[in-house]
């Protein structure tokens, strides 16, 4: 079991059953899965970038990703329906732990100029999405290969209910929000 998800378990459970009154413990929020996503807009003039992003990402999630594909042509754009445009991937279980306890203590970090997330990023129903500009936060990735800095979406799904349960949550597992 990795790190987090034991102090989950462990800790996070029944702390947030105190402060938010949760009788059942069932009903306590908890991080069903991340997806990450990563656009790759150089794909419509050479289709080998989007290669480079898979592989940037099979090495930060841990596992192959899905391409994503364009749903309309966009003449302006030099895009058709059906090119190969960015690629995603979704986690669960104990890699979606493992790259979360990555992502807040080696990658967010790393950031350039961080000063803590964003309180307005939540959905309204207990989602989170934040953005990075780099690829190379992640200690995975060899600089020296990196073809391109790429930016990717990262949303962390939860059960909580409402925003400020998914808040309780995230700040327990030691997101780091800005003030």
């Amino acid at each position: 079991m990795t790190g987090l998800k034991e102090k989950y378990k462990t800790h996070i459970k029944s702390q947030l059953m105190k402060d938010l009154e949760i009788s059942n413990e069932f009903r306590t929020p908890r991080v069903t899965k991340i997806v990450i996503n990563m656009s790759v807009g150089e794909a419509t003039q050479d289709s080998k970038k989007i290669q480079f992003a898979v592989d940037d990402m099979t090495a930060i999630a841990g596992q192959k990703p899905v391409l994503t594909k364009a749903k309309k042509s966009i003449a302006s754009f030099k895009l058709r329906e059906g090119m190969n445009i960015g690629a995603k991937v979704t986690l669960r279980k104990d890699r979606m732990y493992d790259f979360l306890d990555r992502l807040i203590n080696i990658g967010l970090p790393r950031v350039r100029d961080f000063r803590g997330l964003s309180r307005r990023s939540f959905d309204g129903k207990g989602n989170y999405s934040l953005g990075i500009k780099e690829q190379i936060v992640f200690p995975e990735i060899n600089y020296d290969k990196v073809d391109k800095i790429r930016g990717m979406d990262i949303t962390v799904c939860t059960t909580a209910q409402t925003d400020e349960e998914a808040l309780h949550l995230l700040k327990a597992m030691n997101f780091p929000f800005a003030n």
